[in-house]
């Protein structure tokens, strides 16, 4: 029979030669946390404990996949985002932290209504909608990511009004305050680039777009946008840290002012925000 304590030690012998220690850590105490409801503390004054075989099997399947270089967040099914919790499948990317900050960013300002496009999981309109009163909407082409966000949005207690929608179809949108994006930006070409678990698990359809056209949506949801924005409505991207001013001058020649390319915490222009007058 297995205990507490010996579970830390198991994932470094299994995992030793896939990940480095730091990270086998890090992935053991999630892992111990969603199988016994442990945290790491709990670990120190259960470690006598003696792990019944229906929770070892479990602790060894979460083993298995990460061999496989499956996500722990796919595994478990569940992430955190913007102090929230968020329930998470294939069907949608996994949130990541510079997402956070364009969050963070949209907050600063005051408004009313806000238009999410792209959504995926919902992360950015529930974590708004968590800290505003503003009327959200929020759409994406997949119809499989709205039913994920759906259960999100529920399990959070925001209200956000969610649609199916292909932005390429529709030629109208709601008129709104404020439009965010975070939407498919990587290249083809660079999938050769990307680490394995992100090309094996990670929703293609969410990531990239074709190499000729790299601000392919960039270009759309601006265009959508001065239809849709009221007077002095903002429009927020998430960006590719390569094109940022490519995507400058497209929002400066469409007619948008007061443009601010922003860098995430590592230093690259990874957003931008821009007025609608």
């Amino acid at each position: 029979m297995e205990r507490v304590s010996k579970i830390i030690p198991y994932f470094k012998k299994e995992l030793s030669s896939f990940v480095n220690e730091r990270e086998i850590t890090s992935l053991a105490y999630l892992s111990i946390e969603h199988v016994l409801g442990y945290n790491r503390s709990d670990c120190i004054v259960n470690s006598d404990e003696i792990i019944s075989v229906f929770d070892f099997n479990k602790i060894k399947y979460i083993i298995e996949e990460l061999k496989k270089l499956k996500p722990i967040q796919y595994i478990l099914g569940k992430t955190e985002f913007y102090g929230l919790k968020f329930k998470i499948n294939q069907h949608v990317l996994i949130p990541r932290p510079e997402t956070e900050e364009l969050v963070e960013w949209i907050l600063k300002d005051k408004f009313n209504t806000l238009l999410d496009i792209a959504t995926g999981s919902g992360c950015i309109a529930i974590s708004i909608g968590s800290c505003t009163s503003a009327k959200i909407t929020a759409i994406d082409l997949s119809e499989r990511a709205i039913m994920l966000a759906k259960r999100n949005a529920k399990s959070n207690k925001v209200e956000i009004n969610f649609k199916n929608q292909d932005i390429f179809q529709n030629s109208k949108l709601p008129k709104v305050d404020v439009i965010v994006s975070n939407p498919p930006y990587v290249l083809e070409k660079e999938k050769k680039y990307i680490k394995d678990n992100v090309i094996m698990y990670e929703p293609h359809l969410a990531l990239f777009v074709p190499d000729d056209t790299p601000l392919l949506f960039y270009d759309r949801i601006s265009r959508l946008a001065t239809e849709s924005l009221n007077p002095n409505g903002k429009l927020f991207f998430e960006i590719h840290e390569k094109y940022g001013k490519q995507l400058y001058l497209l929002l400066h020649n469409r007619g948008f002012v007061d443009i601010e390319l922003k860098k995430d915490i590592n230093s690259k222009d990874r957003m931008i925000k821009a007025i609608w007058k």
